[in-house]
């Protein structure tokens, strides 16, 4: 018995560190996406434009070019 509660205390605080971990990553993919379209409703994207967004942001172009894409990804979704 003392087990079973032992095992499921360990679950409870894996599920809870796990939970604050994706808030965390939430929030730093928000402050990535914004640092290159500071007024973007990165709430409103879906889980694929963000992966885009992502990929673009970390694919090894210039600054500049990341810049642009971002800005106009932004631009065309008004």
């Amino acid at each position: 018995m003392k087990r079973i509660i032992t095992v499921a205390a360990l679950a409870l605080v894996t599920a809870a560190g796990a939970a604050s971990a994706m808030t965390d990553a939430t929030a730093t993919v928000t402050h990535e996406i914004q640092s290159y379209a500071p007024n973007a409703n990165v709430a409103a994207l879906s889980n694929a434009e963000i992966q885009q967004l992502l990929a673009v942001i970390h694919g090894g172009d210039s600054e500049s070019e990341v810049s642009g894409f971002v800005s106009s990804f932004f631009a065309s979704a008004k």
